[in-house]
Formats: C-alpha cells, structure tokens, sequence
C-alpha cells in the first residue's frame, strides 16, 4: 500500500480500518502553498466530502464552501490549476427569461492555498440583472490523519463573527471573513448571503478568507525564502520541456518548510496531501537533485536531518532516523533511515562539488563523519550493511548507497584534512568484490542482479527498479563518476534490463519486472513507475553510455508528464503503453511531490553532462552524443555559487553561454 499519510510534523498517523481506503487524490486539484493546501475537485463545490477543503499546517479549517446563484448551482466548464498554490473554476448560467441555449452568467472563482477564494460573477444579459447570491459553509476541523482514516467526524456548529463565521471545537477555531460583508449570515444553515445587482456586461467579486481565528494571514515559506531555487529556464524545440520544468520549480516552492527553531534553514515536505512533513530519505534525495539549482536547500536539509542524529551509543548511534517503507512483496519493509543516513555524507560531498562554501562544509563535517562511522560499525568486519534486526537481509540497493557513501565520504574527509578516507577505500573495495560474487542470479539469459541476499545466503533474484541505483555511483572531483559496483560487462547486461519491455512500460521504469512474480501495475514497489527512480535510471544510464535505453525512458516519463498536465505525480500505473493512450493515475500518489519535481531538474541537466568541481575551479561537461530532444539550453542555474548556462546542439555538442568568471571549462 503507500506510504503512511503525514502530518506536518512528520509522524505517522494510526493505520485505516480495514476497510478504510485512503480518499483518492488523482481526480482532485491540489493547491499547495505549505503549510497551506486547498483541496478541490473539478467542478469547484466544495461538498464536505473525501479530502475537499482548506487546510492549514494539516488541520481542515474549512470542508464544506458551495456557491448558488438564484438558487441555483453554476454549471462546470472548466477546471485548471493555474500555479502551484492556485485553481481558477469557470462555471456558466443561464439566466434570463425566456431561457437559451447560451448561458448569460460566467462564475469564475480562484481559490488560492493560503485560504482565500475569489469569486467573480459577470453578466452577458442585456438587461440588468438582480441576483441572490449564497456561500454554504461548514467544517469539521479534523487533520488530515483523521480523514485518511476515515474518523473526520461531523461538521461543527457555526456562529457569527464578524463579517462572516466561525467554528469552534477541540482541535481550535477556525473564521471564515467575507469582502464586502454579506446582507446576511445565517448560523444555523452555514450560510452567508449576498443581493448583487449586475448591468449589461457588468462584473462584480466577492472574497473568502478561511483561517484560524486569530491568526495572520498565511504566509508561504516558497513566497517569502530567497535565494533557492535559482531561475532556471529550459529552451528547446519541445515546448513541454520548458512547461515542466517551469511547473516542476513552482511545486518545488510550494513545497517549501522551514525549521521552526531554524527558520534560515529550508527543506522539503515529502508530497501534498498526504506527506507534508519532513521525510529524511526524500527530503535528501530532493536535494540532491536539485543541486544544479543552488546549494541552499542541501544545507539546510543537511543541518535540520544532523539535529536529529542519533548520538546515544549503541548501535544506532550516528544514524539519521526514519520510518519503514514498504518495499513490494518479496521483502520485508526497508528503514529509510538507512539510506538517509547513507544519503547524508553523499549530499554534503556533492554539495560542495556543486559551490558549497567551505565554512558550511566544516560545520556539517562532524554530522558526516558520525554517518560513515554508523556505516563502518554497521558493516563490522563484514562486506555488507544488512538491514535493522537480527533477520534483516541484505538488500541490492543498500550496498549501493553505502558503496557511494564510503568512496564520497572517503573523498570529502581527504578534501577537509580528516582521517578514515583510507578505511572506508579499503571496506568499499572489499564490498565490490564480496558483490560481483555473491550478487549476481545467474539464468540462461546472462543473469541479474538480485534484489537482496537473506540472512543465510539466499538470493532474492527479482528484478526491480531498486537496481537502477547500481548506476547512480556518485561524482568525485575533476568531474569523474565513482566506480560502481558492477562491472562494464554486467552493467551493460544490466542497461538492457531496465530499457526492456518487462521493465520499460513506455511511460517510465516498472518499480517490479512485469514478468515477476507478484507483479502489480500499481504497487508502489510492485510494478507502478516512481518518478524518482525512473529519474536515477535515466541519468545512470546516460552516464554509463547507454543513451538508447536511458532516452526511451526519458521520453516515456516526459510524455507521461504532459498528459498530467506537466505536474508528475511521486508514482503511476505502470500499464503497457499504447497508441493513444494514457497513464493511469494512482489514487493515493501525493502530486506534487518533492522526488518527482526535482526529477524534472535531474532527468533535463543529465542531458548536459554538468560536473562541477566548484573547489577545483573547473566543470566538465559530457552531454549525450545523441541529443534525445534535440538541441536544448538550460539557463539559470548555479555551479560555484555563479548563474551558469549551457546549451547543447543537435550534434550533441555542449556550450557554456555563462558562468562563473575564472571557472575552468573540460569536456
């Protein structure tokens, strides 16, 4: 099943009943200004039902808000996000008499993430018009851990309050104020009413503020923070190129936290609805991704994830903590804090590739060097970082994340003037060498890799999209990738697994071979494609030479973008693409989410081959020789704390148009 809903502080609320499904978000039009989210569907009323409403900081101050014009409801013609944190709603009447065919009334509202609506009446009649107008209001102030679990509750009594309503339970009150003040407000029924009197032609507006009573007007953390992300801009002959990237970075602002306690530091919620707190793994991975847009946020995730470190001895010391994840049906759950706590010294060393200063470097050292330190006595004197527990396996993608974190790690303290670099070479190769023996399933068709070893030797031979991390080993200095823990022979054999049909749907990577056992097209580690690991495939394969595969895939997700409207849902159906067709959502994805906004920025720089070495005062650019969408630059984003700009040619060539002034150009 998906991962738990979150509430903003991150923790996990009690599971469903059994029979309790999670209210479906593909059909509804997410507004998302954290800590704020509008949740709608397309023909605008907000009826109470499902996940509709307006929420702050994961509490539903606002479920019920439905619109009736002469006593009669709009009828729906059009419904669109128009940002991330906005949706406008067109509806139509019919209003003289004698009735038409053609409406006189258009009712556009715009219902924005931090709590205000705006709704607009204008009239096409030739007469002037008179018009009783009305707002149902109601809600249940529950959060939203409540209402994935299906325990909302019922709407609470409403009372007037100023120029509109207020409610008041135990989780607190919440106001609704209205601009010009209603002729009536009506406690009882919910109900604020208007007489709105329109000439030929005429507009008029009214405006909604939903918010807890007492408080300030919201605002976003994505509107206020500066300096990330940089503005980035794609041109390229595919116009749904610059569209995604464009929706990708306003997902990415209004994804925005900052720490409470920290606020100059920034990170990113995991998803909207359901997720929008902090998730270490993906908020690491985010960042990551989206180095080629500034360093800031890796350091704020950076400093947030290393006030959360374990620091008590025993044998979770020095490790970032987090929740299981459900990893398909042939493994038992993961921890997540492993791989963020192998994410962290990765993140840092890139970082500073990527402009990091030095100072900030130093001061998130030591949280780095307790990562490694957790790696090595995970390890012990053996090859392999086995999952928590004494049953725990050895999971395929674990040693790659820790075989990257321990050659990065090694890089990063040779770089500060820090012992250990030696050590973690030496582990790292003894891990490559225990891997290329003990991981590999051999079949008739030249084999793969397996999906875990059990605790007594077992290989767990299923094909998965967890391999794709194999490809992602990590960049070091002078623009060289870090060995991987196969060799070419096998990493060749493993390109043509994730470019086949079993794994390549034509919309992205399956999360599980379509021939496997307990395939699922939408489990979210059974078969459905995740964006992010599809993104991890795409520029691993581009980076091992392998541009037919990784270009196939490319232009699978891209397309799949632009028939969701260039926003990419964390996951979707991983169904067989067809002429014609679409993919199909799934019903509990979070979108926007923070991995596949910032897979957007990943899968188009992979295309340029960008790799700073910003301390070096070089970066080497090696584009893919086949240009999969033609030529495409790539401006405004950051490489040594400077705009840098690039532009690579049908022919595969690449040029710097701007960059930092003495930063040394390779190829």
């Amino acid at each position: 099943m998906p991962a738990p809903a979150r509430s903003p502080s991150g923790s996990a609320p009690p599971a469903p009943g059994p029979l309790a499904d999670l209210p479906p978000t593909h059909t509804a039009l997410v507004c998302v200004a954290l800590p704020g989210l509008a949740v709608s569907l397309g023909q605008g009323q907000m009826t109470g039902r499902g996940l509709e409403g307006y929420y702050r900081g994961g509490r539903r101050l606002l479920s019920r808000c439905r619109l009736r014009v002469a006593g009669r409801e709009p009828v729906e013609v059009q419904a669109r996000m128009a940002g991330a944190d906005r949706a406008r709603f067109v509806g139509t009447l019919r209003i003289s008499a004698p009735p038409g065919p053609d409406p006189d009334l258009t009712v556009e509202r715009t219902r924005h993430a931090d709590g205000t609506e705006r709704i607009t009446l204008r009239s096409h009649a030739s007469r002037p018009l008179r018009l009783p107008v009305e707002v149902a209001l109601g809600t249940d102030l529950a959060d939203l851990a409540a209402i994935a679990s299906g325990r909302a509750g019922p709407e609470l009594p409403a009372d007037v309050h100023a120029a509109g309503l207020r409610w008041t339970g135990r989780a607190g009150t919440s106001v609704v104020t209205a601009d010009p003040p209603p002729a009536d407000a009506l406690a009882d029924a919910g109900v604020l009413r208007w007489e709105v009197e329109l000439a030929p032609g005429g507009s008029t507006s009214l405006e909604l503020r939903v918010r807890p009573d007492g408080a300030s007007p919201l605002r976003a953390v994505g509107r206020t923070a500066t300096g990330w992300p940089s503005p980035a801009a794609a041109e390229v002959d595919d116009a749904r190129i610059p569209a995604l990237l464009r929706t990708s970075l306003d997902d990415l602002r209004a994804l925005l936290l900052r720490d409470p306690a920290h606020p100059a530091d920034l990170h990113l919620a995991a998803g909207a609805p359901w997720r929008c707190g902090l998730a270490p793994a993906e908020a690491l991975a985010a960042a990551r991704m989206t180095l080629p847009l500034g360093t800031r946020l890796a350091a704020g995730t950076l400093r947030i994830l290393a006030r959360t470190q374990l620091s008590a001895p025993g044998p979770r010391s020095g490790m970032i903590p987090g929740p299981r994840r459900d990893v398909g049906p042939h493994l038992p759950p993961g921890c997540t804090g492993t791989e963020a706590t192998l994410l962290f010294p990765v993140l840092l060393a890139e970082a500073r590739r990527w402009g990091l200063s030095e100072q900030e470097t130093e001061q998130l050292l030591p949280a780095a060097e307790r990562c490694l330190g957790w790696l090595r006595a995970t390890a012990g004197d053996g090859p392999y970082v086995p999952d928590p527990g004494p049953d725990g396996p050895v999971r395929c993608e674990t040693q790659a994340h820790a075989h990257r974190a321990a050659l990065l790690g090694a890089d990063l303290l040779d770089a500060c003037g820090r012992p250990g670099a030696a050590g973690l070479r030496q582990w790292a190769e003894q891990l490559r060498t225990a891997f290329r023996r003990d991981f590999w399933a051999d079949d008739p068709a030249g084999g793969r890799p397996a999906a875990a070893r059990t605790r007594d030797g077992r290989l767990v031979p299923h094909l998965s999209a967890a391999a794709a991390h194999l490809l992602d080993t990590g960049l070091l200095g002078g623009g060289a990738y870090a060995p991987g823990l196969l060799d070419k022979a096998r990493t060749d054999r493993l390109a043509r697994l994730l470019g086949g049909p079993a794994m390549d749907c034509g919309w992205g990577l399956r999360g599980l071979g379509a021939r496997e056992p307990g395939h699922n097209p939408f489990g979210h580690r059974a078969g459905a494609v995740r964006v992010q690991e599809t993104a991890v495939a795409v520029a691993g394969l581009f980076a091992a030479g392998h541009e037919r595969e990784a270009s196939s895939l490319l232009r699978g997700v891209l397309a799949a973008a632009d028939l969701f409207g260039h926003r990419l849902p964390e996951m979707y159906a991983g169904e067989r693409r067809t002429d014609g067709g679409a993919p199909l959502p799934h019903p509990a994805a979070c979108r926007p989410a923070a991995t596949s906004a910032a897979a957007a920025v990943l899968l188009l720089t992979a295309l340029a081959g960008i790799r700073p070495d910003a301390p070096a005062g070089t970066v080497t650019l090696r584009p893919v020789r086949s240009a999969p969408l033609g030529e495409i630059g790539l401006t405004g984003l950051r490489v040594a704390g400077a705009p840098f700009s690039v532009r690579v040619s049908r022919l595969g060539l690449a040029l710097v148009e701007e960059a930092a002034g003495g930063l040394l150009l390779r190829s």
